[in-house]
Protein backbone atom coordinates (compact mmCIF):
# COMPACT_ATOMS: atom_id res chain seq x y z
CA UNK A 1 0.00 0.00 0.00
CA UNK A 2 1.32 3.11 -0.86
CA UNK A 3 2.11 5.99 1.14
CA UNK A 4 -0.38 8.35 0.02
CA UNK A 5 -3.13 5.65 0.45
CA UNK A 6 -1.67 4.70 4.08
CA UNK A 7 -1.91 8.33 5.28
CA UNK A 8 -5.50 8.84 3.68
CA UNK A 9 -6.89 5.68 6.05
CA UNK A 10 -5.26 7.86 8.84
CA UNK A 11 -8.04 10.60 8.51
CA UNK A 12 -4.35 12.67 6.71
CA UNK A 13 -4.03 14.06 3.44
CA UNK A 14 -1.15 14.58 1.60
CA UNK A 15 -0.64 18.65 0.22
CA UNK A 16 -0.45 17.76 -3.25
CA UNK A 17 -4.18 15.36 -2.65
CA UNK A 18 -5.45 18.59 -0.72
CA UNK A 19 -4.98 20.76 -3.55
CA UNK A 20 -6.31 18.26 -6.29
CA UNK A 21 -9.54 18.39 -3.73
CA UNK A 22 -10.19 22.16 -3.67
CA UNK A 23 -9.34 21.92 -7.57
CA UNK A 24 -12.55 19.40 -7.93
CA UNK A 25 -14.49 21.28 -5.75
CA UNK A 26 -13.76 24.21 -8.12
CA UNK A 27 -15.05 22.19 -11.26
CA UNK A 28 -18.56 21.76 -9.43
CA UNK A 29 -20.15 23.73 -11.46
CA UNK A 30 -23.03 22.34 -14.19
CA UNK A 31 -25.09 24.06 -16.87
CA UNK A 32 -28.93 23.45 -17.29
CA UNK A 33 -29.64 24.05 -20.56
CA UNK A 34 -33.37 25.28 -20.07
CA UNK A 35 -32.27 28.03 -17.71
CA UNK A 36 -31.17 31.56 -19.43
CA UNK A 37 -27.66 32.09 -20.48
CA UNK A 38 -27.84 35.51 -18.88
CA UNK A 39 -28.18 33.38 -15.63
CA UNK A 40 -25.10 31.56 -15.99
CA UNK A 41 -23.48 35.15 -17.11
CA UNK A 42 -24.43 36.49 -14.12
CA UNK A 43 -23.75 33.72 -11.76
CA UNK A 44 -20.39 33.89 -13.10
CA UNK A 45 -20.09 37.82 -11.65
CA UNK A 46 -21.05 37.28 -8.47
CA UNK A 47 -18.96 34.18 -8.31
CA UNK A 48 -16.03 36.50 -8.89
CA UNK A 49 -17.21 39.19 -6.46
CA UNK A 50 -17.61 36.64 -3.64
CA UNK A 51 -13.74 35.08 -4.55
CA UNK A 52 -12.41 38.90 -4.39
CA UNK A 53 -13.61 39.00 -0.78
CA UNK A 54 -12.89 35.93 0.15
CA UNK A 55 -8.85 36.75 -1.09
CA UNK A 56 -9.04 40.70 0.49
CA UNK A 57 -9.76 38.82 4.04
CA UNK A 58 -7.39 36.26 3.37
CA UNK A 59 -9.19 33.12 2.76
CA UNK A 60 -7.17 31.59 0.25
CA UNK A 61 -9.01 28.36 0.09
CA UNK A 62 -12.08 29.39 -0.24
CA UNK A 63 -11.04 32.40 -2.94
CA UNK A 64 -9.21 29.23 -5.09
CA UNK A 65 -12.81 27.39 -5.15
CA UNK A 66 -14.28 29.82 -6.50
CA UNK A 67 -11.83 31.27 -8.78
CA UNK A 68 -11.34 27.70 -10.16
CA UNK A 69 -15.61 27.78 -10.50
CA UNK A 70 -15.38 31.00 -11.99
CA UNK A 71 -12.78 29.29 -14.99
CA UNK A 72 -14.09 26.30 -15.23
CA UNK A 73 -17.71 28.24 -16.15
CA UNK A 74 -16.82 30.32 -18.71
CA UNK A 75 -13.40 28.47 -20.20
CA UNK A 76 -15.32 25.06 -20.51
CA UNK A 77 -19.04 24.98 -19.10
CA UNK A 78 -20.65 27.86 -20.45
CA UNK A 79 -20.12 26.67 -24.27
CA UNK A 80 -22.56 24.04 -23.79
CA UNK A 81 -24.94 26.23 -23.90
CA UNK A 82 -27.34 26.53 -26.45
CA UNK A 83 -27.60 30.10 -26.50
CA UNK A 84 -24.14 30.36 -26.46
CA UNK A 85 -23.71 32.25 -29.14
CA UNK A 86 -25.46 35.30 -27.86
CA UNK A 87 -23.07 35.99 -25.02
CA UNK A 88 -20.01 34.87 -26.98
CA UNK A 89 -18.68 38.07 -27.18
CA UNK A 90 -19.56 38.93 -23.85
CA UNK A 91 -17.07 35.34 -22.93
CA UNK A 92 -14.34 36.28 -25.08
CA UNK A 93 -13.69 39.36 -23.34
CA UNK A 94 -14.20 37.32 -20.05
CA UNK A 95 -11.40 34.72 -21.26
CA UNK A 96 -8.83 37.44 -21.57
CA UNK A 97 -9.58 38.57 -18.09
CA UNK A 98 -9.25 34.89 -17.05
CA UNK A 99 -6.02 35.03 -19.11
CA UNK A 100 -4.10 38.13 -17.71
CA UNK A 101 -5.65 38.33 -13.96
CA UNK A 102 -7.56 35.73 -13.20
CA UNK A 103 -5.09 32.46 -14.23
CA UNK A 104 -2.00 34.66 -12.63
CA UNK A 105 -4.03 35.09 -9.28
CA UNK A 106 -5.46 31.70 -9.04
CA UNK A 107 -1.86 30.13 -9.70
CA UNK A 108 -0.06 32.05 -6.23
CA UNK A 109 -3.09 31.10 -4.15
CA UNK A 110 -2.46 27.28 -5.37
CA UNK A 111 1.38 28.14 -4.64
CA UNK A 112 0.37 29.40 -1.50
CA UNK A 113 -1.81 26.80 -0.04
CA UNK A 114 0.56 24.13 -1.17
CA UNK A 115 3.37 25.63 1.01
CA UNK A 116 1.21 25.89 3.69
CA UNK A 117 -0.30 22.39 3.28
CA UNK A 118 3.61 21.04 3.24
CA UNK A 119 4.35 23.63 6.68
CA UNK A 120 1.31 21.84 8.44
CA UNK A 121 1.77 18.12 7.02
CA UNK A 122 5.55 18.24 8.12
CA UNK A 123 4.50 19.42 11.61
CA UNK A 124 1.86 16.69 11.37
CA UNK A 125 4.48 14.04 11.13
CA UNK A 126 6.50 15.60 13.53
CA UNK A 127 4.05 15.99 15.80
CA UNK A 128 3.41 12.39 15.38
CA UNK A 129 6.70 10.71 15.90
CA UNK A 130 7.38 12.79 19.05
CA UNK A 131 4.40 11.21 20.74
CA UNK A 132 5.50 7.66 19.02
CA UNK A 133 8.80 8.51 21.43
CA UNK A 134 6.91 9.64 24.38
CA UNK A 135 5.12 6.83 23.82
CA UNK A 136 7.88 4.11 24.50
CA UNK A 137 9.25 6.01 27.07
CA UNK A 138 5.77 5.39 28.86
CA UNK A 139 6.36 1.97 27.64
CA UNK A 140 9.32 1.42 29.44
CA UNK A 141 8.84 3.15 32.30
CA UNK A 142 5.78 1.00 32.94
CA UNK A 143 8.26 -2.16 31.83
CA UNK A 144 10.61 -0.82 34.91
CA UNK A 145 7.91 -0.44 37.35
CA UNK A 146 6.31 -3.82 36.64
CA UNK A 147 9.33 -5.27 36.93
CA UNK A 148 10.36 -3.74 40.59
CA UNK A 149 7.15 -4.86 41.76
CA UNK A 150 7.32 -8.38 40.48
CA UNK A 151 10.87 -7.91 42.36
CA UNK A 152 9.43 -6.53 45.78
CA UNK A 153 6.97 -9.59 45.73
CA UNK A 154 9.25 -11.86 45.28
CA UNK A 155 11.47 -10.52 48.31
CA UNK A 156 10.89 -13.75 51.53
CA UNK A 157 8.68 -11.83 54.51
CA UNK A 158 11.29 -11.88 57.26
CA UNK A 159 8.68 -13.37 59.91
CA UNK A 160 7.55 -17.10 59.65
CA UNK A 161 4.35 -17.51 59.08
CA UNK A 162 3.99 -19.92 62.09
CA UNK A 163 5.55 -17.14 64.99
CA UNK A 164 2.73 -16.22 66.85
CA UNK A 165 0.62 -16.07 70.40
CA UNK A 166 -0.55 -19.32 71.69
CA UNK A 167 -3.91 -18.07 72.94
CA UNK A 168 -6.38 -20.16 74.68
CA UNK A 169 -9.45 -18.32 75.96
CA UNK A 170 -10.03 -21.03 78.94
CA UNK A 171 -6.50 -20.13 80.34
CA UNK A 172 -3.99 -17.15 80.98
CA UNK A 173 -2.36 -16.27 77.81
CA UNK A 174 0.94 -17.77 77.85
CA UNK A 175 4.73 -16.54 76.10
CA UNK A 176 5.50 -17.74 72.97
CA UNK A 177 7.36 -20.83 72.17
CA UNK A 178 11.44 -18.86 72.26
CA UNK A 179 12.74 -21.77 69.81
CA UNK A 180 10.92 -20.44 66.89
CA UNK A 181 12.37 -17.01 67.65
CA UNK A 182 15.65 -19.16 66.08
CA UNK A 183 13.89 -19.20 62.67
CA UNK A 184 13.43 -15.05 62.07
CA UNK A 185 15.97 -14.25 59.95
CA UNK A 186 17.33 -11.07 61.16
CA UNK A 187 19.04 -8.10 58.70
CA UNK A 188 22.64 -9.05 59.29
CA UNK A 189 22.11 -12.52 57.59
CA UNK A 190 21.55 -10.62 54.30
CA UNK A 191 24.62 -10.75 52.29
CA UNK A 192 26.84 -7.47 52.78
CA UNK A 193 26.42 -4.58 50.70
CA UNK A 194 22.88 -4.78 50.52
CA UNK A 195 21.06 -1.99 51.30
CA UNK A 196 18.06 -2.82 53.66
CA UNK A 197 17.20 -0.96 56.47
CA UNK A 198 14.76 -1.97 59.55
CA UNK A 199 11.27 -0.58 60.22
CA UNK A 200 11.66 0.28 64.20
CA UNK A 201 9.64 -2.37 66.21
CA UNK A 202 9.37 -4.93 63.46
CA UNK A 203 10.64 -7.62 61.37
CA UNK A 204 9.82 -5.63 57.85
CA UNK A 205 12.07 -3.90 55.49
CA UNK A 206 11.75 -0.49 54.01
CA UNK A 207 12.41 -1.08 50.07
CA UNK A 208 15.70 0.20 48.62
CA UNK A 209 15.67 4.36 47.39
CA UNK A 210 15.45 4.64 43.85
CA UNK A 211 18.21 5.14 41.71
CA UNK A 212 18.77 9.05 40.83
CA UNK A 213 18.97 8.35 37.09
CA UNK A 214 15.93 6.92 37.22
CA UNK A 215 14.37 9.46 39.21
CA UNK A 216 15.57 12.06 36.81
CA UNK A 217 14.56 10.69 34.03
CA UNK A 218 11.09 10.02 36.03
CA UNK A 219 10.76 13.29 36.68
CA UNK A 220 11.57 14.42 32.54
CA UNK A 221 9.08 12.25 31.55
CA UNK A 222 6.20 14.03 33.31
CA UNK A 223 7.24 17.38 31.83
CA UNK A 224 4.72 19.30 29.26
CA UNK A 225 6.52 18.41 25.72
CA UNK A 226 8.28 20.93 23.75
CA UNK A 227 5.66 20.45 20.87
CA UNK A 228 2.06 21.70 21.17
CA UNK A 229 0.32 18.24 20.09
CA UNK A 230 -3.23 20.08 20.20
CA UNK A 231 -1.36 21.46 17.37
CA UNK A 232 -2.91 19.37 13.65
CA UNK A 233 -3.17 20.80 10.56
CA UNK A 234 -6.72 21.77 9.36
CA UNK A 235 -7.42 19.12 6.93
CA UNK A 236 -11.26 19.52 7.20
CA UNK A 237 -12.13 23.45 7.90
CA UNK A 238 -16.16 23.30 8.44
CA UNK A 239 -16.56 26.97 7.19
CA UNK A 240 -14.85 25.94 4.26
CA UNK A 241 -16.59 25.15 0.45
CA UNK A 242 -14.64 22.13 0.78
CA UNK A 243 -16.68 20.92 3.68
CA UNK A 244 -20.08 21.79 1.51
CA UNK A 245 -21.91 22.87 4.13
CA UNK A 246 -24.18 25.94 3.79
CA UNK A 247 -23.00 29.74 5.02
CA UNK A 248 -25.32 31.44 7.03
CA UNK A 249 -27.59 33.90 5.53
CA UNK A 250 -28.14 36.55 8.01
CA UNK A 251 -31.97 38.53 7.67
CA UNK A 252 -32.81 41.93 9.07
CA UNK A 253 -35.70 41.32 11.61
CA UNK A 254 -37.56 44.45 9.84
CA UNK A 255 -37.60 42.38 6.11
CA UNK A 256 -40.61 41.06 5.73
CA UNK A 257 -42.77 44.41 7.73
CA UNK A 258 -41.13 46.33 5.32
CA UNK A 259 -41.83 44.21 2.24
CA UNK A 260 -45.44 43.69 3.52
CA UNK A 261 -45.67 48.38 3.22
CA UNK A 262 -44.45 48.06 -0.26
CA UNK A 263 -46.82 45.27 -1.41
CA UNK A 264 -49.57 46.49 0.83
CA UNK A 265 -51.56 47.96 -2.72
CA UNK A 266 -51.35 44.93 -4.40
CA UNK A 267 -52.24 42.90 -1.72
CA UNK A 268 -54.85 44.87 -1.26
CA UNK A 269 -55.85 43.80 -4.68
CA UNK A 270 -55.32 40.51 -4.22
CA UNK A 271 -51.90 40.66 -6.58
CA UNK A 272 -48.79 38.88 -5.84
CA UNK A 273 -45.76 41.15 -5.34
CA UNK A 274 -41.85 40.01 -5.64
CA UNK A 275 -38.67 41.28 -5.08
CA UNK A 276 -35.03 40.62 -5.11
CA UNK A 277 -32.74 39.87 -2.21
CA UNK A 278 -29.36 41.59 -2.34
CA UNK A 279 -26.44 41.62 0.28
CA UNK A 280 -22.71 40.54 0.33
CA UNK A 281 -20.26 38.13 1.68
CA UNK A 282 -18.08 39.26 5.01
CA UNK A 283 -16.29 36.82 6.91
CA UNK A 284 -18.05 33.44 5.13
CA UNK A 285 -21.47 34.63 6.02
CA UNK A 286 -23.96 36.55 3.89
CA UNK A 287 -25.84 39.42 4.95
CA UNK A 288 -29.09 40.72 3.15
CA UNK A 289 -28.95 44.28 3.44
CA UNK A 290 -31.28 45.03 0.05
CA UNK A 291 -34.86 44.07 -1.04
CA UNK A 292 -34.90 45.28 -5.09
CA UNK A 293 -38.36 45.16 -6.55
CA UNK A 294 -38.14 44.79 -10.15
CA UNK A 295 -40.91 46.08 -12.42
CA UNK A 296 -43.57 43.20 -12.33
CA UNK A 297 -46.65 41.74 -13.31
CA UNK A 298 -48.91 40.08 -10.83
CA UNK A 299 -51.59 38.01 -10.22
CA UNK A 300 -53.69 36.64 -7.21
CA UNK A 301 -51.09 33.43 -7.42
CA UNK A 302 -48.12 34.39 -9.60
CA UNK A 303 -45.71 37.13 -10.47
CA UNK A 304 -43.68 37.92 -12.75
CA UNK A 305 -40.23 40.00 -13.23
CA UNK A 306 -39.65 42.40 -16.01
CA UNK A 307 -36.61 44.28 -17.32
CA UNK A 308 -33.90 42.01 -15.37
CA UNK A 309 -31.00 43.94 -16.58
CA UNK A 310 -32.27 46.82 -14.10
CA UNK A 311 -31.41 44.60 -11.45
CA UNK A 312 -28.02 43.37 -12.26
CA UNK A 313 -27.03 47.26 -13.26
CA UNK A 314 -28.32 48.31 -9.62
CA UNK A 315 -26.26 45.18 -7.89
CA UNK A 316 -23.16 46.07 -10.25
CA UNK A 317 -23.20 49.49 -9.37
CA UNK A 318 -23.03 48.52 -5.55
CA UNK A 319 -21.49 45.67 -5.52
CA UNK A 320 -24.60 43.09 -4.52
CA UNK A 321 -24.89 39.41 -5.03
CA UNK A 322 -28.01 37.84 -5.20
CA UNK A 323 -29.17 35.95 -2.19
CA UNK A 324 -32.89 34.69 -3.42
CA UNK A 325 -36.15 36.31 -3.27
CA UNK A 326 -39.49 37.27 -1.34
CA UNK A 327 -43.23 37.77 -2.22
CA UNK A 328 -46.47 37.14 -1.16
CA UNK A 329 -49.59 35.11 -0.51
CA UNK A 330 -52.23 37.86 -0.25
CA UNK A 331 -55.15 35.21 0.01
CA UNK A 332 -53.00 31.80 1.01
CA UNK A 333 -50.65 30.31 3.25
CA UNK A 334 -46.71 30.12 3.40
CA UNK A 335 -45.81 27.61 0.96
CA UNK A 336 -43.87 26.92 -2.51
CA UNK A 337 -46.67 26.53 -5.31
CA UNK A 338 -45.38 24.29 -8.67
CA UNK A 339 -44.33 27.80 -10.38
CA UNK A 340 -42.64 29.04 -7.34
CA UNK A 341 -40.21 25.86 -6.83
CA UNK A 342 -39.22 26.71 -10.53
CA UNK A 343 -38.96 29.57 -9.63
CA UNK A 344 -36.25 29.05 -6.66
CA UNK A 345 -34.67 26.80 -8.49
CA UNK A 346 -32.78 29.25 -10.73
CA UNK A 347 -31.87 30.96 -8.05
CA UNK A 348 -30.43 28.07 -5.62
CA UNK A 349 -28.31 26.75 -8.68
CA UNK A 350 -26.62 29.88 -8.88
CA UNK A 351 -26.53 30.18 -5.14
CA UNK A 352 -26.87 27.24 -2.91
CA UNK A 353 -27.47 29.56 0.42
CA UNK A 354 -30.32 31.34 -1.53
CA UNK A 355 -33.60 31.55 0.43
CA UNK A 356 -37.62 32.17 -0.79
CA UNK A 357 -39.30 34.15 1.88
CA UNK A 358 -42.78 33.87 1.48
CA UNK A 359 -45.19 36.35 3.62
CA UNK A 360 -49.23 35.64 3.70
CA UNK A 361 -50.52 38.07 5.57
CA UNK A 362 -54.07 37.16 5.58
CA UNK A 363 -52.84 34.44 7.63
CA UNK A 364 -49.76 36.55 9.31
CA UNK A 365 -47.42 33.89 8.43
CA UNK A 366 -43.63 33.91 7.05
CA UNK A 367 -41.95 31.08 5.66
CA UNK A 368 -38.45 31.21 4.97
CA UNK A 369 -37.48 27.94 2.32
CA UNK A 370 -35.17 26.03 0.34
CA UNK A 371 -35.17 23.14 -2.13
CA UNK A 372 -34.15 19.94 -0.22
CA UNK A 373 -30.46 19.75 -1.56
CA UNK A 374 -30.76 15.94 -2.13
CA UNK A 375 -33.99 15.49 -3.98
CA UNK A 376 -36.20 18.80 -4.41
CA UNK A 377 -33.29 20.61 -6.69
CA UNK A 378 -32.52 18.21 -8.88
CA UNK A 379 -35.66 17.07 -9.26
CA UNK A 380 -37.32 20.39 -10.18
CA UNK A 381 -34.14 21.14 -11.91
CA UNK A 382 -35.22 18.36 -14.46
CA UNK A 383 -38.86 19.24 -14.73
CA UNK A 384 -39.46 20.13 -18.25
CA UNK A 385 -43.48 21.09 -17.58
CA UNK A 386 -44.48 24.61 -16.79
CA UNK A 387 -47.01 26.76 -15.51
CA UNK A 388 -48.88 25.42 -12.11
CA UNK A 389 -48.67 21.54 -12.70
CA UNK A 390 -48.75 18.99 -9.59
CA UNK A 391 -45.29 17.53 -8.03
CA UNK A 392 -45.45 14.61 -5.69
CA UNK A 393 -45.11 15.24 -2.11
CA UNK A 394 -42.77 12.42 -1.00
CA UNK A 395 -39.80 12.69 -0.81
CA UNK A 396 -40.32 16.55 0.18
CA UNK A 397 -39.54 19.67 -2.44
CA UNK A 398 -38.96 21.79 -0.21
CA UNK A 399 -37.94 22.50 3.48
CA UNK A 400 -37.54 25.28 6.15
CA UNK A 401 -34.41 26.70 5.86
CA UNK A 402 -32.10 25.89 8.36
CA UNK A 403 -29.09 27.99 7.91
CA UNK A 404 -30.53 31.72 8.19
CA UNK A 405 -30.16 34.01 11.30
CA UNK A 406 -32.27 36.93 11.88
CA UNK A 407 -30.95 40.12 12.78
CA UNK A 408 -33.09 42.32 15.06
CA UNK A 409 -30.37 45.02 14.63
CA UNK A 410 -29.78 46.19 11.27
CA UNK A 411 -32.53 47.37 8.93
CA UNK A 412 -33.06 46.43 5.52
CA UNK A 413 -33.06 48.83 2.56
CA UNK A 414 -35.64 48.85 -0.65
CA UNK A 415 -34.83 49.67 -4.06
CA UNK A 416 -38.19 50.10 -5.90
CA UNK A 417 -37.93 50.20 -9.70
CA UNK A 418 -41.78 49.80 -10.46
CA UNK A 419 -41.46 53.63 -10.42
Amino acid sequence: MSKAVNNMNMGVVEPQQRIKNLSHCGNLIDVDKNMKVSRYYRAGTEILRMANVYLNEGDHENAFILYMRYMTLFIEKIRQHPDYASVKADVKAINKTIKDEIMPTTEKLRNKLLAQYEREYEQFLANKEAERIREQERERQQQMANKKAAAAASVPSLIPANLHVQMDPSSQPTAPDLSLLDQVVYPNDFPSGTNRTNLPNSGLLLPMAPDAGAADKLANSSTKPAFDRSRKPQFNRTDSLLAGSLRSVNVPGDTMDVFLKLAHANTSNNVETCGVLAGHLAHNELYITHIIAPQQQGTPDSCNTMHEEQIFDVQDQMQLITLGWIHTHPSQTAFLSSVDLHTHCSYQMMMPEAIAIVCAPKYNTTGFFILTPQYGLDYIAQCRQSGFHPHPNDPPLFMDAQHIKMDAQSKIKVIDLRR
